[in-house]
């Protein structure tokens, strides 16, 4: 037997099956991310190699508000529950993230503090990615970074529509964008039977319709007692009280429209509000850490 013949390929160790399998659920966990679906696949393979895995049961605190983001997650298997709490304490869920889904990016790109609570509601399954294993995977494919990039802004511009759309409206507006032809001619009818011009309209049409009739000497086509100037009033009258309650309706859906619009102001200031608290607790917190910095300085 010949060295050639008997030098025969050893099969791959369980190890290697084993890292060739983490790394292909790595891959398949990043490709179903929105932040990395333009990434060639050579990318999202290399990006595998920079990832770390993380189990979390349900309950488990991931972070908390306040704290400094150095890491973004990646949902594989699980769910984990992004919330806050507004100034009474009561809790408001901003999103339930599943297998697929990316949160705590804007920590890790602005280095900002978290903005909600992660908790997980169930045994959890992640990928997890830091601040500098990010920036290595950038300086070594730098054009991946601009297929990031777009997709960011896709989502920023997605976002941009949303704010177009939740902005303040008009409730004049919105009932003229969805009025009918009748529905308009309504509204100007019951505008004008409201008006002073109408009141005089009236009263000059019955003076000369009864002059005409009680006047001698002029040909009488509706003697005492008026039946058919009585008959046009009563008609008159039937059609204008439909028509007034029609518009009566109309303006009740616009209070609705104009309550509903209210509510959106309201619940914008008392975020604006909530945020500017925020704010001035965080340049309190800073300011507090700047004195104590320069009164260890001091002491030293």
């Amino acid at each position: 037997m010949t060295a050639e013949s008997s030098t025969i390929p050893s099969p791959p160790s369980d190890e290697t099956s084993d890292a060739t399998a983490d790394l292909a659920h790595k891959v398949e966990a990043i490709s179903r991310v929105p932040i990395f679906s333009r990434l060639e696949p050579d990318d999202r393979t290399m990006l595998a190699d920079f990832v770390e895995e993380q189990d979390a049961a349900e309950g488990d605190m991931l972070f908390r508000t306040g704290e400094t983001g150095e890491r973004m997650y990646i949902v594989c298997e699980g769910a984990v529950e992004l919330a806050t709490t507004d100034k009474l304490g009561q809790k408001i869920v901003l999103h339930d993230a599943g297998p697929g889904e990316l949160f705590g990016e804007l920590s890790l790109l602005d280095q900002g503090p978290r903005t909600a609570n992660a908790v997980a509601t169930a045994a959890t399954h992640l990928l997890v990615l830091d601040r500098g294993a990010l920036l290595r995977f950038v300086r070594a494919r730098p054009e991946a970074a601009l297929d990031m990039m777009a997709v960011m802004a896709s989502r920023l511009r997605a976002t941009d529509q949303r704010l177009r759309q939740a902005a303040v409206r008009n409730a004049n507006d919105v009932m003229a964008s969805h009025a009918t032809l009748i529905q308009r001619a309504t509204d100007v009818i019951a505008e004008f039977s409201g008006s002073f011009a109408f009141l005089v309209l009236h009263g000059v049409l019955f003076a000369a319709w009864i002059g005409w009739n009680v006047i001698p000497g002029l040909e009488a086509f509706d003697p005492f007692p008026f039946g058919l100037l009585t008959m046009c009033v009563s008609l008159e009258a039937i059609f204008l009280s439909v028509i007034v309650l029609l518009s009566q309706s109309r303006q009740a859906s616009k209070d609705r429209i104009r309550t509903d619009i209210e509510y959106d102001v309201n619940l914008k200031a008392e975020l604006e509000v909530s945020h500017l608290h925020d704010k001035i607790d965080n340049l309190q917190v800073e300011l507090l850490k700047q004195l104590n910095r320069i009164e260890h300085d001091r002491d030293r």
